[in-house]
């Protein structure tokens, strides 16, 4: 089978080139690089090191990353590590065929590149204070930022979403909106007289 140049990842210097798998008839899964057969866990033995890879139908020649990516997800959930909120899960459900469907993936790309830098600072920035007391950081706060963020963004894109009672500003927050809107505002109607002179 040959497979299409165009379908495979672009590597950077140094790196290795992506697992070929091949996905049969029989929903068997077969890793050229080991010549064994594999499971949608050893796949996702493999995204969680950071080994890339492709798959492909050995009939068709297709590449089905994203549909086994997907059914990895599937899986994951139905083992009961609940990652995705049943209100994200709506939202994203929501936006397939609406205008905002192309933007969707490059800012969740964004928002995903982001929590990983933020993890990753603050797991150094705790390593660094506490050394290897606390090996993992304050993930937990970093996971309620995001949280917010991906509310905020949402609710942008969809008119008629409420967030939930846990994702309401505090009262502190609300006082800085509060004070946002109000110096807003104020900038607003400098701009306006700026404009009649």
């Amino acid at each position: 089978m040959s497979m299409p140049v165009e379908s495979i990842p672009e590597m950077k210097a140094g790196e290795k080139p992506p697992v070929v798998v091949k996905k049969y008839a029989n929903r068997r899964l077969y890793n050229t690089e080991s010549s064994s057969y594999i499971t949608l866990d050893n796949l996702a033995d493999m995204v969680r090191l950071g080994r890339d890879f492709v798959v492909y139908d050995a009939k068709s020649g297709e590449d089905i990353t994203r549909s086994v990516l997907t059914q990895i997800i599937v899986e994951e959930e139905g083992k009961g590590q609940n990652l995705l909120p049943i209100n994200f899960l709506r939202q994203l459900i929501a936006l397939y065929g609406g205008s905002m469907q192309g933007l969707v993936p490059k800012y969740l790309e964004h928002a995903m590149t982001a929590f990983a830098q933020q993890q990753d600072q603050i797991r150094a920035a705790m390593q660094k204070t506490m050394g290897s007391i606390f090996p993992f950081g304050n993930i937990e706060e970093v996971g309620r930022q995001n949280m917010a963020m991906m509310e905020r963004a949402f609710s942008m894109f969809t008119p008629f979403y409420r967030p939930s009672e846990s994702s309401l500003p505090s009262e502190a927050a609300q006082s800085e909106i509060e004070a946002l809107r109000a110096e807003n505002e104020q900038l607003r109607k400098e701009l306006e007289a700026a404009k009649k002179r």
